[in-house]
């Protein structure tokens, strides 16, 4: 991965021991309050485990920047919460790092990988064209006789947030035969 100044996520898996369920998730609760002390951190999300699903845990921590990240995976605390936690968890953690624009494409209930760059350009571009004309033609006369600045500023903190949690998602999902021929074959 390369170390230069741009967000990155990390994503562990867990499988936790049967009965370890609640102590487990005390653990959770305590590990990721720590880690909310760090610089550079951006939010921590829980995907649990769904019956008939998904068995495993998967933690996804996000930070600013792979320094800001390196601080948090190489602490003190980290490892002190680890090792109060591995009596509850069936093996070690299966940890992947992803920066930039490759944590929108991930596919629920597998192991995080990404598809190819191209790929990826392509969906991004399709879903910012169509946005941002969207955006253009219903918010933006809302907000006429604003600065242009503070027009530009709120579509775009808009458009990424609804990318991020709204278009993207359903983006990979809707084109995951496309974006992961392999992973949808049984």
């Amino acid at each position: 991965m390369e170390q230069d100044d741009q967000f990155v996520t990390v994503v562990i898996t867990q499988v936790v021991k049967s009965g370890c369920e609640t102590a487990y998730e005390t653990w959770l609760k305590g590990i990721t309050r720590v880690s909310r002390t760090y610089i550079g951190h951006l939010g921590t999300n829980v995907i649990r485990p769904q019956l008939g699903v998904r068995k495993e845990y998967v933690i996804i921590f996000r930070f600013d920047g792979y320094d800001n990240l390196k601080a948090w995976m190489t602490s003190r605390d980290r490892e002190y919460w680890l090792n109060q936690g591995k009596h509850l968890v069936e093996s070690d953690p299966d940890i992947q790092q992803i920066s930039g624009l490759e944590a929108w494409f991930s596919l629920p209930s597998q192991p995080l990988k990404t598809p190819p760059r191209y790929k990826t350009a392509l969906l991004t571009w399709g879903a910012v064209f169509v946005l941002i004309n969207l955006l253009n033609t219903f918010i933006t006369p809302l907000l006429r006789g604003l600065p242009p600045l503070i027009i530009s500023l709120i579509i775009t903190i808009t458009m990424v947030l609804l990318l991020t949690y709204v278009v993207m998602p359903r983006v990979s999902r809707l084109f995951s035969f496309w974006l992961y021929p392999k992973s949808r074959k049984v």
